[in-house]
């Protein structure tokens, strides 16, 4: 999607001659040398590359299954033969880069209460540099714990369970875990009091590994409604005392649980290796449809997935940097982790609210988490990528005249030069470096999952940031693995292909009117087969009719999205099972369409679209965009949808008749959407119910 231009014919003529003299005489040279090298490697230009086949249907039919090229005789399950459990990954990893920075995180220097000119109070810090773990040391420290964890009773094959912020002891909690072979419940920790009893009764824990700030603010007032929990795990150093605390609950500093692992009788203790099928993770979803629940996912799953997407990541070694901020209780953030300590990567850590200079919680004037750290991998779910793709384009609208002039020039001129597989390093070095470092500067990759990615969004990041982003596509029950776009494919709107440890199928859905013999692409419900798959859900048989295995042994998961494949291998996601809703008059609607189509209008930060079969339109709840909506109000009469709604390709029946605003964001702790900022359509539902009776006509 090009920017809108109004230029003067001149400026536009001198900007290209510029542009063209700049590339013949700096780079035309080094693009001849590369592409000569690319001509001899058989690799072609990333034009070519782009355009060539990604999947083919494995038996010619149309509903596939569909599998990568490199992958069309067998799915590939491990990433060296021999490391078939995740403590083997990790001490292989430990062994070949032992010296090398694994974990890191950033001392806090200074800490204070900032008041805000309404009033408010906001918790300031400034941060200094990271402290590294090496991979020897990660591995020693995991070692210990784990030792003293078994010290204190955990036993193989009993479930522990961690309910803790994304940080460097969370992944030595884990691995310590992996290596004694207990089977970790992963917990959001934004989840409410009841899920978070839900999932620690369910899975019979009696030791649990926390923050002081959850423990404090959260755990502690449900400990009574826990009846099997006997130990606490608090991963930070202070306090060493734990006063107060029910009768029957021990509360444990990480450092003396490792402390507790050093001593002979423990150490010579040994521990039960895991096998493959064994099981590795409980994780529970974030509870967008209901109560939350317990996907198992084997040792095998995990290195199946991690597998699947590390062959996407070109060049992925131990000179990269990965940035963890997501929730490692989410799928994406725990396997692209994984991945890093895999392949020797320095994984460095930080949180939404000291990620960037102009985060929340990071001082004006000191700098966060991006510029000290320069990352040059990146995950990131859409509606962070949506924020900086608002954000930018408001200043670019501050910017003066001329400024602005250059911009829409480069960003135009950038945006066609990709389309043709070139690069711009005078726009990069010119225009887009000050963008680009708002992400530290050395991005290569960035990873987008959990929720579909807008096309502007998507073309903005390629852009500005100057890196290829790889849209994927899975799911907790999927081992976060199904696809992911190739890095040289800057096509919008698709997942890429599937992966090499997977393959997809398409099964008609028949109410929804989607078959695999629709014309010019097949369409239906995706399945995904393969090592991957997980072992189902815990506990809850009922739910488990969504997995199947078929006649060779492979295990499915029925995803309840709708894709379609497109000539080349790469899937596209068209719709949802559960987002169709039939309105009074026959027409159905796709609520995750709708909500996908305005979102990308500057008025609205957040939407959540609403309709029932038994009337004749689709509502709206929407977090407005204050600064677009007050400049907004400033010049015109309030004119309701249809100024939103322009040039967005809904139908009439699909656009929402009635809205209403929100003044306040979503956000997962409001319980309103998860730790991926989806929607939790029936939180919301009831948060909004008479509002809906109200705009339906019931009040």
């Amino acid at each position: 999607m090009k920017l809108k231009e109004d230029l003067n014919p001149v400026l536009l003529l001198l900007f290209q001659v510029t542009v063209w003299l700049y590339s013949v005489l700096a780079f035309l040279p080094s693009y001849l040398f590369s592409s000569v090298s690319e001509s001899d490697a058989g690799l072609g230009s990333e034009q070519d590359r782009a355009q060539r086949l990604k999947a083919q249907s494995v038996t010619g039919r149309p509903a596939g299954p569909y599998r990568a090229m490199g992958a069309t005789k067998r799915l590939v399950s491990s990433l060296h033969p021999g490391l078939d459990t995740l403590d083997k990954v990790f001490e292989d990893a430990s062994r070949r880069f032992p010296d090398r920075d694994c974990l890191g995180t950033r001392e806090v220097v200074m800490e204070e209460d900032e008041r805000q000119s309404n009033g408010k109070v906001f918790k300031k810090v400034i941060l200094g540099q990271y402290r590294w773990r090496s991979y020897a040391e990660t591995h020693k420290a995991a070692a210990r714990f784990g030792s003293g964890l078994a010290a204190l009773g955990q036993r193989a094959h009993n479930n522990i369970a961690i309910f803790c912020e994304t940080r460097a002891e969370w992944v030595i909690a884990a691995h310590a875990c992996f290596m004694q072979n207990f089977p970790l419940v992963t917990l959001y920790s934004t989840l409410g009091g009841p899920a978070i009893t839900h999932g620690l009764n369910e899975t019979e824990v009696s030791h649990i590994i926390t923050s002081r700030e959850l423990l404090e603010t959260r755990l502690k007032f449900i400990l009574l409604e826990v009846p099997r929990l006997q130990h606490i795990i608090v991963v930070d150093d202070t306090p060493t005392k734990w006063p107060g605390y029910p009768r029957g609950i021990s509360v444990h500093n990480m450092a003396t649980v490792q402390e507790l692992g050093t001593k002979p009788e423990n150490v010579s203790r040994g521990r039960k290796q895991p096998m493959p099928s064994d099981i590795a993770v409980i994780m529970y979803t974030s509870g967008s449809t209901g109560v939350p629940k317990g996907v198992m996912i084997s040792h095998s799953n995990i290195i199946a997935g991690i597998t699947g997407m590390a062959e996407r990541i070109p060049n992925l070694g131990e000179n990269d940097t990965y940035i963890g901020y997501l929730p490692l209780a989410h799928v994406l953030e725990l396997s692209a982790e994984l991945v890093c300590v895999a392949h020797g990567c320095r994984i460095g850590y930080s949180s939404p609210q000291t990620l960037a200079d102009q985060s929340t919680k990071i001082k004006k004037g000191s700098k966060g988490d991006t510029s000290v750290l320069q990352p040059t991998l990146m995950a990131a779910v859409p509606e962070i990528m949506d924020r900086i793709y608002k954000n930018v384009m408001t200043k670019v609208e501050e910017m003066s005249s001329a400024q602005r002039t250059l911009f829409t020039l480069a960003y135009n001129y950038k945006l066609e030069q990709l389309s043709q597989g070139r690069s711009t390093p005078l726009c990069d070095n010119l225009v887009f470096k000050k963008v680009r470092s708002l992400l530290g500067g050395k991005t290569r990759v960035l990873l987008s999952g959990g929720a579909p990615l807008s096309a502007a969004t998507q073309r903005f990041m390629n852009v500005c940031f100057c890196c290829p982003v790889g849209q994927g596509y899975g799911l907790t029950e999927t081992c976060g693995a199904g696809t992911i776009s190739e890095m040289w494919d800057y096509s919008t709107g698709r997942v890429g292909g599937p992966l090499i440890c997977s393959e997809i199928k398409l099964k008609d859905w028949v109410e929804g009117g989607y078959h695999s013999t629709d014309t010019p692409n097949p369409q239906g419900e995706i399945l995904i087969g393969g090592p991957n798959v997980t072992m189902g859900y815990y506990k809850n048989e009922a739910k488990n009719q969504d997995f199947f295995v078929d006649d060779n042994g492979q295990r499915w998961f029925c995803t309840g999205d709708i894709g379609e494949v497109h000539p080349d291998g790469c899937l596209k996601i068209i719709d949802r099972k559960k987002d169709l809703v039939k309105l009074q008059a026959g027409e159905y609607v796709s609520l995750g369409k709708v909500e996908a189509m305005l979102k990308n209008c500057p008025l609205i930060d957040n939407i959540c679209a609403y309709a029932n079969s038994e009337e004749m339109y689709v509502i709206g709840f929407v977090v407005p965009n204050q600064k677009h909506l007050l400049s907004l109000a400033e010049q015109y009469c309030i004119r309701g949808e249809s100024y939103a709604a322009d040039g967005t390709q809904l139908e009439r029946f699909e656009i929402p008749r009635k809205i209403r605003l929100s003044p306040d964001p979503w956000t997962p702790e409001t319980g309103l959407v998860t730790d991926a900022f989806k929607l939790k359509r029936q939180q919301l539902k009831s948060k909004y119910q008479d509002d809906i009776e109200r705009m339906y006509g019931g009040k």
